[in-house]
């Protein structure tokens, strides 16, 4: 231990001593002279009672070394067109069936059918959940002879209306005559009071007939309402899928009770899936609907069809927007909840390829790339990524024409004055 500390003693008396008495040897050697001067600066300084004395007149002596005469850094630099390519919004999303639904029971009953396993293939229509009528058909039957029973009294209350209605204008063709006679003088009084008495018993008569006629055309309507419920009753007591897809759940077992709200069975719906992404406000100007999108699988899959939704509701945690995709899936390979990586197209716009790897960041932590301008200086420009391609990245950010630095470019700062060498992409 008492070695090491005599060893660091020794090499921070050294550092001190070239950083106080030889800062000029020093500044040369990180110019980029040999470091042999610093061992031929420490022989020719002299001594003055074992203590180093500067030779004042050097420095005054020996002229600075000019700007032009320094080694410039070196640098491997590309110069860049910018072209049109088409833009594309990346998101992450998944996949989800493009209808599921839960298919329930509206009334009560047993099951009666053999039961249908998940994964099986349903047709629209196709019977899932039976269950047992139990008296429902004698109910049925019951009310439409009730119907029968309210028709077959049509033709006798209508009779009854027609007399009342022949009655009525028989008493007032009495009344008509006994009333002329009378003023000839050839009829009582008692006799025209007796026929105006028939008339007005006539009309009531023809009201009677006609309540008659509206209450069996009430019991009507009303057994007919009876024949309907009980059909519907029956028609309830058979589950059918609703639209052709899968079983996701076994359909109810034989002999189980289903009560009304009870779950027969689940369908979803495949052909076509849709996979869903949630865009950042900033991004949302930048799709429509009916665009064409693309999605790539974890597992490689890649598939492509439109934008069918963009939400205009952001989410009120996540502050972003709902986007749908709608994909041919006619074999059903896709399954519902796959992760997917989303491209949606939009607008084109200016860009550059360039390597990933002269990509770097600033003190700021913003992304970008170094660039040379016209005196062969240094600039940091900050930049956006567009795309990703075995070739490089296509960005946008930079001038039309820029030349930019792909190797050295982590050594230099912006101002700094580069010696480049220019290369092509590809090499």
């Amino acid at each position: 231990m008492r070695i090491m500390s005599l060893i660091t003693a020794v090499v921070v008396v050294a550092v001190l001593y070239l950083i106080v008495f030889e800062r000029d040897a020093v500044r040369q050697v990180a110019g980029g002279a040999s470091p042999t001067i610093l061992w031929d600066a420490s022989k020719d300084t002299p001594l003055v009672n074992d203590v180093v004395v500067e030779d004042e007149t050097a420095e005054t002596e020996t002229p600075a070394e000019a700007p032009s005469e320094r080694q410039l850094i070196k640098v491997v630099a590309m110069k860049s067109t910018a072209r049109e390519i088409d833009s594309a919004v990346v998101l992450r999303g998944q996949t989800e069936a493009a209808r599921s639904v839960v298919l329930r029971s509206e009334t009560s009953g047993q099951v009666i059918n053999q039961p249908l396993r998940k994964g099986h293939v349903v047709a629209a229509g196709e019977t899932l959940c039976e269950l047992d009528p139990g008296t429902r058909e004698a109910n049925l039957a019951d009310t439409i002879a009730r119907l029968k029973e309210a028709e077959a009294r049509v033709p006798e209350t209508q009779a009854r209306q027609d007399e009342a209605k022949a009655r009525l204008e028989e008493a007032k063709i009495n009344f008509n005559a006994a009333d002329k006679l009378a003023q000839g003088g050839f009829a009582s009084e008692t006799r025209v009071a007796s026929t105006q008495a028939a008339v007005r018993s006539a009309e009531a008569a023809v009201e009677s007939a006609k309540a008659g006629f509206d209450a069996t055309s009430s019991r009507i309507q009303s057994a007919e309402a009876a024949v309907a419920a009980a059909q519907k009753e029956i028609d309830r007591l058979t589950i059918k899928a609703t639209f052709g897809g899968l079983l996701e759940s076994d359909t109810a077992e034989i002999g189980s009770l289903l009560q009304p709200g009870s779950a027969c069975a689940t369908v979803i719906q495949l052909d076509p899936i849709k996979i869903v992404g949630f865009v950042p406000e900033t991004e949302r100007d930048r799709i429509t609907v009916g665009a064409r999108a693309g999605a790539r699988l974890l597992d490689g899959t890649e598939v492509s069809g439109n934008v069918t939704f963009l939400s205009r509701s952001a989410d009120k945690l996540t502050r972003t927007f709902r986007v749908e995709l709608e994909i041919p899936n006619p074999d059903m390979t896709i399954a519902d909840g796959q992760t997917a990586d989303i491209l949606i197209a939009s607008e084109g716009k200016a860009a550059h390829l360039i390597p990933q790897s002269s990509l770097t960041l600033n003190d700021s932590g913003a992304l970008g790339v170094r660039t040379i301008i016209a005196d062969n200086s240094t600039k940091f420009v900050e930049i956006s990524l567009l795309r990703d391609t075995p070739n490089g990245v296509w960005v946008s950010g930079l001038d039309p024409e820029v030349s930019i630095i792909v190797v050295g470019q982590e050594y230099v700062i912006d101002g700094i004055v580069v010696d480049p060498t220019y290369r092509e992409l590809g090499q």
